[in-house]
């Protein structure tokens, strides 16, 4: 790639500056020196796919609209055309696709073009990607899970090779990928360099939209392009579903609804009108599909076959107040999934068929994580009897215990570390539930940070960790301690066995877990 085209691909970004890499070949390799037609800025991505539908997203630079040719195989003889949503300056020129009736079990290939609307006869470059829909039989189902993504300010060094842990995850050829939050980090600008505990320097590319918190819509929205510069990314989200929820640095950290900011780099000290500008911006460039009720709702869940479905949370958009965590009694103070979204969660997992039923929770259950000296952000307040936001989970833990709901595994990341948990009421205060396995990943690529204190309530047991004793608190990306899980579902046994990867794409431990 040519400097010439590397600056122009950067203007298209929205950047006005930047650090020129030696290989610059990380980057939009398919962006087109032509500016006369239209161009795919940030790849293509496919999610939220279930047996017979799927959601595809792309970006252009400009006024146009949305085609996609899709078929069975990768020739794409006897495809179908799709006209899709025109993209428009209102949604950043980003543009999402449901694809609808096909066939369970099945590949789907599918090619990306934009038709400029200021002239027809001038299309883009052609984009490919493909996905296979979720079976209707039993079959075997293999998925990998992560978070956190350019935090701590370690942002894109192409000499160190990029965001490396995509293609760890892309190489093992997973049915599809679920991003546990904290997919962008809106409140942590990106320096042109960091100096490293042994004294060298981390090197990032930079733009104008990562220089500073994220304030503005075009502020969020800039924070996810700059992740999309990195090509491991846009490959592995060309070939990969995601399946996406948020926690707190797409707006920022540890934020709840009714706060108001007491931070100088904040202008805006509003957070809710903060949260509904990341809000936007997240619904604008993730592959994930509108709810009945269209972007208002996050939290969803998603049939995947007889052996699995899955049930994403959202711990953010419905919290009390971080606070001390130690009423004896539910109220809106105490509420971290709120009771809509606790009750949804009950009817649906009560309904569900699945063998499998995996709960991917944006926060860890057991882990305390504190916001301040005496203010709590999760559940977890510390040893003893449920108390505060401990008692939502109480009840839930107590209706799957009454229910008879088996099979129930927990996904999350957010403290950026690896580690597997197993909740056991002979260990716990409060002990009216079954035992259940939490499995704890991330990040993908951010600092490291060292396990949490472990709050007893729910008793639960560390099994593995994925850092050493003594590690000191963020470690850069290029220590290695970079983490992914994945889960794999044998048809014929129907057990579950999950694994820790690194970012090289070492196994680090595994369990097998049978069927009730």
């Amino acid at each position: 790639m040519k400097r010439r085209r590397f600056v122009s691909l950067v203007s298209q970004l929205g950047a006005l500056a930047y650090v020129v890499p030696r290989s610059a070949e990380l980057f939009a390799e398919e962006i087109t020196d032509d500016k006369h037609l239209p161009n795919i800025t940030s790849g293509i991505a496919s999610g939220d796919v279930g047996t017979n539908a799927a959601t595809l997203w792309s970006r252009c630079d400009r006024s146009s609209r949305m085609v996609v040719d899709f078929a069975g195989n990768e020739d794409f003889r006897n495809s179908r055309r799709i006209v899709g949503p025109d993209a428009l300056e209102s949604t950043d020129f980003t543009a999402k696709l449901r694809l609808t009736g096909l066939k369970p079990g099945e590949p789907v290939f599918y090619r990306v073009q934009f038709q400029d609307l200021n002239d027809l006869s001038k299309w883009s470059a052609p984009h490919t990607g493909r996905f296979r829909t979720a079976s209707d039989q039993a079959s075997n189902i293999s998925f990998a899970w992560s978070g956190d993504t350019a935090g701590q300010g370690f942002g894109i060094d192409v000499d160190r090779g990029g965001m490396k842990t995509f293609e760890a995850i892309r190489k093992l050829s997973p049915d599809f990928f679920v991003n546990s939050g904290d997919v962008i980090y809106a409140d942590n600008p990106i320096a042109s360099e960091l100096k490293l505990d042994d004294g060298s320097l981390w090197k990032n590319v930079v733009t104008e939209g990562k220089s500073k918190v994220a304030e503005t819509l075009e502020e969020f929205r800039a924070n996810y392009r700059y992740n999309l510069m990195d090509t491991h990314l846009r490959r592995m989200n060309a070939e990969l579903p995601s399946f996406v929820q948020w926690d707190d640095h797409e707006t920022l950290n540890n934020w709840f609804p009714n706060e108001r900011l007491d931070d100088p780099r904040y202008q805006e000290k509003s957070v809710a009108l903060l949260a509904a500008r990341a809000k936007q911006a997240f619904s604008e460039y993730l592959p994930i599909r509108a709810t009945a009720d269209g972007m208002s709702r996050i939290y969803r869940n998603v049939p995947y076959g007889p052996m699995l479905e899955l049930f994403f949370l959202d711990l953010r958009s419905y919290r009390g107040d971080n606070s001390e965590n130690r009423q004896t009694e539910r109220s809106q103070a105490t509420d971290l999934l709120g009771e809509s979204q606790l009750q949804w969660l009950k009817r649906k997992l009560a309904k569900s068929k699945a063998t499998w039923k995996v709960i991917c929770c944006d926060m860890p259950i057991g882990l305390v994580v504190r916001d301040g000296k005496d203010s709590f952000e999760n559940g977890a307040n510390g040893n003893g009897p449920a108390l505060g936001r401990e008692l939502e989970f109480a009840d839930l833990f107590r209706f799957i215990k009454t229910k008879g709901i088996r099979n129930l595994v927990w996904l999350t990341a957010d403290v950026h570390f690896a580690a597997s948990y197993f909740y056991d009421p002979n260990q716990a205060v409060f002990q009216d539930f079954e035992p259940f396995w939490e499995f704890v990943s991330g990040p993908l690529h951010a600092g490291t940070f060292g396990p949490a204190e472990l709050d007893n309530t729910f008793g639960p047991q560390l099994k593995f960790k994925g850092i050493p004793d003594g590690m000191r608190a963020n470690r850069p990306p290029s220590e290695g301690y970079q983490f992914f899980g994945m889960v794999k579902i044998d048809s014929k046994t129907s057990a579950m066995n999950v694994s820790h990867w690194n970012a090289a794409g070492s196994k680090l431990w595994e369990i097998d877990l049978p069927p009730a």
